[in-house]
């Protein structure tokens, strides 16, 4: 400690780009003073204050270095008293260190709750039967050279692991295992891949539909004004179909690029449903359905986005209506839970019902019950992906039930309170 003050004396508290001007000047006027008093012409005194100058500057620079180097010395000393159990507990990712005999002495909590709880002294190879991880195991103790594994962990639920493996230091007999989480990043890629193919395969299908009868036009049907009215009338379909599905894609796609702060606009939900019913009536109309309302008195406010709010009704009530048209009613019900704690609106048809197994995925891109007759209806397969982005963004919640030959219910659950 009286080291460290004895530095901080000869350093001074002055800047440094201003100490050794400073301290020159000092002893300048100092000794040309003495010197003249005592009868000289400044000229010893001059050479007196170049010397006490170099000596300070010397004097300062090596004091420097040695505060240099004990600051850099101190993190240095802290690493060294830190352990590998520490730095192994600090790591998120599951962690393992084995020694020669592949057995455990080291494993952090990331690992005991990913893998289970491993006893120390355990034999990792018995904890990981898999082949590929035995045979990591065996490259890592034999080459001593670092080693990388893709394994896919089955049980109890299935997740992806980039397994990075290496020595530590030389000659300690103990190694690393660090098992890096891939699931998330492979669900995205797989999603993404299965997006393009399922794209690329609904917007193939009507164009190849089109291409066909522009050659068979420009062919053989060329001067049939009755086949070409045909044809015509099937190619505006399927071009309509294709600008349905690149308008929900983009509709998707703003969704999805939008930032995550919550709607605040105060949304009147009676208002709002009994506008898109009215102008669902004419689908209703074609598909033979009754649409029947059922809101309460009592106004159900929310905060939410009206234009997002009426695109998911919308796709509710007319998916009702198209594909619950054997009920020949739909039923819009509004529910107010309490002061303050939310509502719902449920939109119920009285059709032919959705089989339990498909339920879950009824929410996915492009994922459709019966293909044929969706796109009979005209559905691109993402209304379902829409309406679920729309309401994550407005914390609501849509709960789906149905009974194969009893119809089904979509439940729009809006949480209470300010947002």
């Amino acid at each position: 400690m009286k080291k460290t003050e004895e530095k901080k004396t000869v350093l001074g508290d002055t800047a440094p780009g201003v100490r050794l001007p400073v301290a020159a000047a000092l002893a300048l006027i100092t000794l040309i003073g003495v010197d003249l008093f005592h009868g000289g012409n400044g000229l010893v005194a001059l050479g007196a204050a170049c010397a006490f100058l170099v000596g300070l500057w010397l004097a300062n620079a090596e004091a420097k270095r040695e505060v240099k180097a004990e600051l850099e010395e101190k993190p240095k000393q802290a690493i060294d008293r830190l352990t590998a159990p520490q730095l192994g507990a600090a790591v998120y990712d599951p962690l393992y260190i084995v020694n020669e005999a592949r057995e455990v002495a080291f494993a952090n909590d990331a690992a005991q709750e990913a893998f289970g709880s491993v006893a120390m002294g355990a034999s990792l190879q018995l904890k990981f039967r898999a082949p590929e991880v035995q045979e990591l195991l065996d490259r890592l103790v034999s080459s001593n050279q670092p080693q990388r594994l893709d394994y896919l962990e089955r049980v109890p639920v299935e997740r992806a692991y980039r397994i990075h493996a290496a020595p530590i230091g030389e000659g300690t007999g103990l190694f690393i295992l660090l098992f890096r989480d891939q699931s998330e990043t492979r669900r995205i890629e797989k999603m993404r891949s299965d997006f393009i193919a399922n794209a690329s395969h609904e917007l193939r299908t009507p164009l190849a539909s089109v291409s066909g009868f522009i050659e068979t036009l420009r062919g053989p049907a060329r001067e049939d004004a009755k086949a070409r009215d045909h044809f015509l009338s099937i190619m505006h379909e399927q071009t309509s179909r294709m600008a349905r599905l690149i308008d929900d894609l983009l509709s998707l796609s703003r969704l999805e690029m939008k930032p995550f702060s919550k709607p605040s606009e105060q949304v009147e939900l009676n208002r709002l449903v009994s506008g898109v019913v009215d102008s669902l009536n004419h689908i209703a109309a074609e598909n033979n359905v009754t649409i029947e309302l059922d809101m309460p008195q009592d106004p159900l406010r929310i905060s939410g986005n009206k234009d997002e709010l009426v695109q998911v009704f919308q796709n509710l009530i007319e998916n009702a209506c198209k594909y619950g048209s054997d009920g020949e009613r739909v039923i819009v019900k509004g529910q107010a839970f309490g002061h303050g704690a939310g509502c719902s609106i449920t939109v119920r048809d009285f059709g032919p019902g959705i089989p339990q197994e498909h339920i879950p995925r009824l929410t996915e891109r492009f994922y459709r019950v019966d293909v044929e007759t969706s796109r009979a209806q005209k559905g691109t397969g993402l209304g379902l992906a829409i309406v679920k982005h729309i309401l994550s963004r407005h914390d609501a919640r849509l709960s789906i039930r149905s009974k194969v030959g009893e119809g089904s219910s979509f439940t729009v659950s809006f949480p209470g309170g300010e947002k």
